[in-house]
């Protein structure tokens, strides 16, 4: 009996084996069929964007690319003639992966796009990509709106250095004629400034008085016009004297006088306790 039961379990297994390999096969070819015909790329809005078993899965990339979202998060990009070198997508970056060195200028260089005036040269504005989490927020401060991120998102290289990426325009020579004309117009400044301070001892020693401002007496008008002439001293206020009536006294001899009854409290008088050595 248990041999028996052995030989329908063997039997059993095999046929699951054949069963479940058929429908394998049968999956394959299907795909086989269907993987004649090449799938066009297509935007991510669409609906059977992930439905590729229709058609083939891979892509022969980089010639060809499937369709990536406008609003996405991929390499930096600074249009340096919006950019007022404001040092904030610096400030806020939590890598640390932009470099700026501004340079001040004297007089107005220009404007950008929006009409914000631009004083400051940016002598060297650079981006480290290796460095770049792509958060986003330094795109988010930048009040020119000059910093954006653009859709290209393969920019991958053998050298770290070419992740780098520099977006000064400024020549060495025309940074030092920048910097020596900030230094040339600031050194001027303060020598203005020093010249001021020396000739305020000079005043005084010829003997020129500072002028004392006059207090003004504040005249008040009266009701009937206006007065010109300087006010007096003060009027004083006439006391106040109040007028006592005079007790009229009767000589009537039939006129009695009423005794005048007097109302007499009772005067509080406390025991105080007696001291020993008094006793």
């Amino acid at each position: 009996m248990e041999v028996a039961h052995d030989m329908k379990e063997y039997w059993r297994t095999i046929k699951t084996t054949v069963k479940t390999l058929k429908t394998g096969l049968n999956t394959t070819a299907r795909h086989l069929r269907h993987a004649t015909n090449s799938r066009s790329p297509l935007a991510p809005e669409v609906d059977n964007y992930f439905e590729k078993h229709e058609a083939l899965f891979t892509v022969q990339y980089p010639k060809e690319q499937l369709p990536i979202p406008d609003h996405g998060r991929y390499k930096l990009h600074n249009e340096i003639d919006d950019c007022i070198v404001c040092d904030k997508c610096a400030k806020i970056c939590p890598v640390d992966c932009i470099d700026i060195e501004p340079v001040r200028s004297v007089d107005e260089i220009g404007k950008t796009s929006d009409g914000t005036v631009k004083r400051i040269y940016a002598a060297k504005f650079d981006i480290d990509m290796a460095k770049c989490c792509f958060c986003g927020l330094c795109t988010t401060v930048c009040p020119t709106e000059c910093l954006t991120m653009t859709n290209e998102f393969d920019f991958s290289a053998f050298d770290f250095a070419e992740h780098n990426i520099a977006f000064g325009e400024m020549t060495p020579l025309q940074i030092l004629e920048a910097k020596e004309k900030w230094d040339q117009a600031q050194a001027e400044k303060q020598q203005l400034a020093a010249n001021k301070v020396q000739e305020r001892p000079q005043r005084s020693a010829q003997g020129t008085k500072p002028k004392l401002g006059t207090a003004k007496v504040q005249v008040k008008p009266k009701q009937g016009g206006v007065s010109d002439q300087a006010p007096t001293k003060a009027t004083e206020r006439p006391v106040f004297r109040p007028k006592i009536k005079a007790v009229q006294k009767t000589n009537d001899a039939n006129d009695e006088k009423k005794p005048e009854v007097k109302s007499e409290k009772p005067t509080y008088r406390p025991k105080l306790p007696k001291r020993k050595n008094e006793d």
